[in-house]
């Protein structure tokens, strides 16, 4: 009971590792240097991004139901048990994983500066963008998220140094 216990654990957390979300930023991004480019918001529509089915769902899901159907019934019974068991817990154990990964997201179409059109889907993050909102694209690692540009002040003047007597 207790490694059917660890193996749900083990799955319902591989479920939970991905996002895409512009909130969230990987610890590769931190501490390095990305690209920025200024751009504005032309349309945002709600999108679904699909789960991911990297087979640790199936494996994890195969393995519960394997364990799970060998203790059925006698020697003979527990072997066939165990196989089927096995398989219908990989089948279930791939949906569960593709459910837990699946996001709502937004595909958000921009234009830069140079009249360039850019399309960027990535996960609802906190901020809510609307069209003709003035954006920055942040670039790192082959990976772009979009967000509200910062408003942009001058700088206080710097008081002239007073003239020396003397």
């Amino acid at each position: 009971m207790n490694k059917l216990l660890i193996a749900v654990a083990v799955a319902a957390t591989l479920s939970a590792c991905a996002t895409s979300s512009p909130d969230v930023v990987s610890r590769n991004e931190a501490q390095r240097l990305s690209q920025i480019q200024d751009a504005t918001v032309l349309s945002v529509r709600p999108v679904v991004i699909d789960g991911s089915q990297s087979g640790a769902g199936a494996v994890t899901g195969g393995v519960v139901g394997g364990i799970a159907g060998a203790s059925v019934g006698g020697h003979r019974e527990a072997v066939a048990v165990g196989v089927l068991a096995a398989v219908a817990g990989a089948v279930v154990g791939n949906a569960i994983e593709r459910a837990g990964t699946r996001e709502e997201a937004l595909e958000i179409l921009v234009q830069l500066r140079n009249g360039e059109r850019r399309s960027i889907i990535q996960a609802k993050g906190t901020e809510t963008l609307t069209p003709g909102e003035p954006v920055i694209l942040v670039s790192s690692n082959g990976k772009t998220r979009v967000m509200r540009a910062p408003a942009v002040t001058q700088p206080a003047p710097v008081p002239a140094a007073p003239a020396h007597q003397g």
